[in-house]
């Protein structure tokens, strides 16, 4: 009856019969290989360290997404962040789960929410995210982490300013087992680093969409 009074539209396209139809999810751009090891960039060439992680200390041992985050993806995280079409984290999880091979852990887990925005969302994207990734690769899902610290806006800050408004943001708690650590866009990976570094185990960063800048080699 909702969906008859309310029909679903795709927020892609604006079709309807599904808030992510199925041509929009098959047109979701993927990060084309070969991959950096370490963060996930695409490279001219496999290595294991690329010029946009090269010489930086980063607390997890990979980082990957399932999608470029283009225009299209940004409208799509727009809509489920920003104007609280929740559902969508089932969908999103679902691409992530197709395009991304489950990671060797034994726990889920979520880069925690600035307490402002939770209040002002009325709820947390990564942790979504993160419950629903789990379900699918039917593992447990732990909030591990805690913010400490008020999460100030990053976009348009460089590498070294993400990083310096993050140091000491988060406190977590170490678990005896390598944990996947989800949150909805990785950046520049300062963020992903930040909250690793307090979980004091092996952590692998899945995301579901990933900023790209130009193709590099080493």
């Amino acid at each position: 009856m909702l969906d008859l009074l309310l029909p679903r539209l795709c927020v892609v396209c604006g079709k309807g019969g599904a808030q992510l139809c199925r041509a929009c999810r098959a047109a979701l751009p993927a990060l084309p290989p070969p991959l950096c090891a370490l963060c996930g960039a695409p490279t001219a060439w496999p290595v294991g360290r690329c010029r946009e992680c090269s010489g930086r200390r980063l607390a997890f041992a990979s980082a990957r997404a399932a999608v470029v985050y283009d225009g299209e993806v940004r409208r799509l995280v727009r809509a489920w962040k920003e104007h609280g079409v929740r559902t969508l984290a089932t969908e999103l999880a679902a691409v992530v789960a197709d395009r991304l091979p489950r990671p060797e852990a034994g726990l889920v887990t979520f880069v925690p929410p600035d307490r402002h925005r939770r209040l002002e969302r009325g709820f947390h994207p990564a942790e979504q995210l993160a419950r629903s990734l789990a379900a699918h690769w039917q593992l447990p899902c732990e909030g591990l982490l805690r913010r400490v610290a008020p999460a100030p806006r990053q976009r348009g800050l460089s590498r070294v300013e993400r990083a310096r408004n993050l140091r000491g943001a988060f406190v977590g708690r170490a678990v005896p087992m390598p944990v996947v650590l989800v949150d909805d866009v990785y950046t520049t990976g300062a963020t992903a680093h930040a909250a690793a570094a307090t979980l004091g185990s092996h952590v692998d960063v899945v995301t579901f969409a990933r900023t790209v800048r130009a193709r590099r080699g080493s």
